[in-house]
């Protein structure tokens, strides 16, 4: 076990680390037919964390969604809450760090502050948080909470994650009179686990996003569309943030590899021209808006994207994966939350081809059965 939070895997020494990102929810983050796809029950989420965990992976992180993307498969349609979801995992497994996704808006910061001090509990000091602002508008209609402007979002999250943090570390009750909450004799115990708290998570891609990211995160996630404009993007968050806080700067791919390239296209064919929800494709991509990038330059190319799922798209061999890591992480960038087709039936192209390559090329060290860290 480790002996404090610094010691937890998510801060180990490996250049390069990875995370499963999505296992939560139903489809994982494709909206694909095929009979394979990830289905998401609760026994499903513990198998692949314990192969994960065993195969040296860094983290789980879920995704807080509350609404799935219909048509046949409704993608992320069915889901589970992510708090409840790491203390489950975070009591089925040992070292690899999970964390949880919350929309700020939804829960009262007083409630889920002991809430996750219980989850860090659970796990011996491995839980971590991943703040959400939140943007879907039909997720704040069932919550009855009005979406606020964009920037409005960001100052309300930073009020709340104020009172975690205070609510984390004070010894005596306090009073908070703020814009957005009024409280008064806030005390909690027990404490988190280490008596430090929890890892804090956000993304950062709009200009508020980054900044609220860059002054709050321990391990930020940013998406990186093109290789170019990577560096400057790292370089602002490092130069951002408070003076030794931001400890990983992580992006999302959705890893597609087989032994041969060829292999790998003729799956991703299958996954999303073949047996691709179309539908939800659709609806997904007017949703959410044209969002352009290297990968996405029209319409059809957007939802082809949205089929295979969110994030920088590695199809192709074991060699040309391992690539592309060397070149994300000569870009400053300390790993990557992976989605995939089937987390349990694709581990082990990870542990088997990827995990030895990538320590082939200094990436990674060999992880030894039972290492915490």
């Amino acid at each position: 076990m480790s002996k404090s939070r610094d010691e937890t895997r998510i801060f180990n020494k490996n250049r390069f680390k990875l995370g499963l990102f999505g296992a939560n929810c139903s489809g994982g983050l494709s909206l694909t037919k095929a009979p394979e796809r990830w289905r998401a029950t609760w026994g499903d989420n513990v198998t692949s964390a314990r192969l994960a965990e065993e195969a040296g992976l860094e983290f789980l992180l879920p995704i807080g969604r509350w609404v799935g993307y219909k048509g046949v498969t409704d993608t992320q349609g069915t889901t589970f809450e992510t708090l409840t979801w790491a203390c489950g995992l975070l009591a089925s497994t040992k070292g690899i760090n999970c964390f949880g996704t919350l929309h700020v808006s939804f829960v009262n910061p007083v409630f889920a502050a002991k809430q996750m001090v219980t989850a860090d509990h659970i796990g011996g000091g491995r839980f971590g948080l991943n703040i959400v602002s939140g943007w879907n508008p039909l997720e704040f209609d069932m919550f009855g909470v009005d979406l606020r402007e964009h920037d409005d979002r960001y100052a309300y999250s930073q009020e709340w994650i104020n009172i975690v943090k205070r609510i984390w570390s004070e010894e005596q009750p306090f009073d908070h009179d703020g814009e957005n909450f009024h409280l008064k004799g806030v005390l909690s115990k027990p404490k988190p686990f280490w008596g430090s708290r929890p890892i804090l998570v956000s993304a950062g891609n709009s200009q508020m996003g980054r900044a609220f990211a860059a002054q709050n995160a321990d391990c930020l996630f940013t998406a990186i569309p093109n290789f170019e404009d990577g560096p400057a993007k790292i370089a602002y968050f490092r130069a951002q943030a408070p003076e030794g806080q931001l400890r990983n700067i992580f992006s999302s791919a959705h890893l597609m590899c087989r032994r041969t390239r060829k292999e790998a296209q003729e799956y991703h064919h299958y996954i999303v021209h073949e047996m691709g929800d179309w539908e939800a494709a659709e609806y997904a991509a007017a949703f959410r808006g044209k969002r352009k990038g290297s990968w996405m330059s029209d319409e059809k190319d957007l939802q082809a994207r949205l089929i295979l799922g969110s994030g920088y798209p590695i199809i192709g061999s074991y060699d040309d994966a391992v690539e592309v890591f060397q070149k994300m992480a000569d870009l400053g960038l300390d790993g990557l939350a992976l989605g995939l087709i089937n987390y349990i039936d694709d581990i082990p192209h990870i542990r088997d081809e990827i995990l030895p390559r990538m320590e082939r090329v200094g990436l990674r060290a060999p992880h030894r059965e039972g290492d915490g860290a």
